[in-house]
């Protein structure tokens, strides 16, 4: 599948792709480079929500365990 690179290089995801990774208008996907086969892998990104139930007291610890839950998936998908 050949696709073109536009003069501000931009690509568009063909919509046979994005309907089989189900990506929709206004979604992320993240880009990898891969230097040694020279190609370029892209992948829906799909983020990790975390919510917190309003109306209680959250204690430091549950602060601390959610900001290393959200470092840890961060840097997974941008390492």
């Amino acid at each position: 599948m050949r696709i073109k690179v536009t003069r501000n290089f931009q690509i568009t995801i063909p919509a046979e792709v994005r309907e089989k990774l189900n990506i929709r208008e206004g979604e992320y996907v993240d880009m990898t480079v891969d230097e040694k086969e020279g190609v370029i892998i892209v992948r829906p990104y799909r983020r990790k929500w975390t919510t917190v139930t309003l109306g209680r007291r959250i204690s430091q610890e549950e602060i601390d365990k959610t900001i290393e839950e959200v470092v840890k998936d961060f840097t997974k998908n941008y390492s």
